[in-house]
């Protein structure tokens, strides 16, 4: 729909072809229906990509200042929750009419549930076989997300085309995933214990944000976060007490009390309580070896599992990996050997984090095609 709606206002005729019944489901569904639009601080450095520099011309020719402006231009109004995060007030829908708004003042021509059969370069452009019509364009953008939440109807169309006009692939993988853990490690029922501001790292990167323990590993914001750096066979580190030194803390502790006791004042009960078990019979604090207590210290601090996977495409938020950035033109998203041709979005090798980053990488990329198919 940006797309759409800036080639319009640049004079193009333009169709818009979806395969979809309903318009812009992943808008409607993120952030809980409340649609965190963008984030202020959007920036190259929070999006992965085998070339990290492809998303500065983009960013910085449609920024998050940009899009902050069109949603105030429509009379809506945000909230900043946390880390920059900007949430719609009227919620995910507004965001939906708004953009379809701006499609259907520049006289778009919409084919909702029509489905895309074959895709042919012919001279001057392209021909599109939509549902029971054939389409003939100069330019073809193709704007088809990944294969996150395929049961709103994600595909892997948009890599099929780019396979077929002799672009590169990135292998995909899930990305903002919760992460799961081997049976064993997973210190019995432990289900809904949320982790206040643990900091979580994997590879190079670490954030610090919430923790949530599900029935089959970890989540939450921050694991989500690492999610898209950690690699499988690497183990993904917890520091627990990211504010404070552990063997201090056990150190100042009531010797007398229960070793789950003294952990229960700085981490959830039952947490502590299944924290404090791994190291045997739950005793008074006096009554561990030096050793032990500093392995408990360790343990606080740096928190270490192998995660077994994650929870796959149907529980990630978007796509890692995806059409290569060395077959774009980073200014334009035009295709460097198909003239014409562009990709943007999610289908491009380009993820960022959680928190807006995405919606702002589709809504730049859009315009920036917009401005050039």
């Amino acid at each position: 729909m940006m797309c759409a709606a800036t080639a319009g206002m640049m004079g193009r005729s333009v169709v818009l072809i979806d395969h979809a019944s309903k318009l812009a489901e992943k808008i409607r569904i993120s952030g809980g229906g409340r649609c965190n639009f963008t984030n202020l601080n959007v920036r190259p450095e929070c999006y992965l990509s085998q070339n990290p520099h492809f998303v500065k011309s983009a960013l910085a020719q449609y920024t998050q200042h940009d899009f902050i402006k069109l949603v105030e231009s429509h009379g809506l109004t945000y909230h900043e929750k946390t880390l920059g995060q900007l949430f719609c007030d009227q919620g995910s829908g507004a965001i939906i009419d708004m953009l379809k708004a701006e499609v259907d003042q520049v006289g778009v021509t919409w084919r909702m549930q029509t489905p895309i059969g074959a895709v042919r370069q012919v001279e001057g452009g392209f021909e599109v076989d939509a549902g029971d019509e054939i389409w003939c364009c100069a330019s073809l953008v193709v704007a088809t997300g990944g294969l996150s939440i395929p049961q709103i109807g994600a595909t892997g169309i948009g890599y099929d085309l780019a396979r077929q006009f002799g672009l590169a692939i990135v292998p995909t993988s899930a990305a903002l995933v919760p992460l799961t853990f081997q049976p064993q490690d997973l210190w019995g029922e432990l289900a809904g214990v949320a982790l206040e501001s643990a900091e979580v790292g994997a590879g190079k990167a670490r954030f610090r944000e919430d923790v949530l323990l599900t029935h089959k590993g970890v989540s939450g914001p921050a694991i989500l976060q690492v999610s898209s750096y950690w690699q499988p066979g690497e183990p993904v580190h917890i520091d627990l007490l990211p504010d404070e030194d552990p063997a201090a803390f056990l150190e100042e502790a009531n010797r007398d009390a229960l070793l789950s006791t003294v952990l229960a004042e700085r981490l959830p009960r039952r947490f502590a309580q299944a924290l404090a078990a791994q190291f045997g019979e739950i005793k008074p604090l006096k009554q561990y070896l030096p050793r032990q207590v500093a392995e408990v210290a360790t343990r606080l601090s740096d928190w270490q599992v192998v995660p077994s996977g994650t929870l796959g495409y149907k529980k990630a938020e978007v796509t890692k990996g995806g059409v290569d950035t060395k077959a774009l033109n980073s200014k334009t998203l035009m295709a460097r050997d198909v003239p014409g041709l562009f990709f943007i979005g999610e289908v491009v090798d380009v993820t960022g984090w959680l928190g807006g980053y995405n919606f702002q990488w589709a809504w730049s990329s859009g315009y920036v095609a917009g401005m050039n198919a």
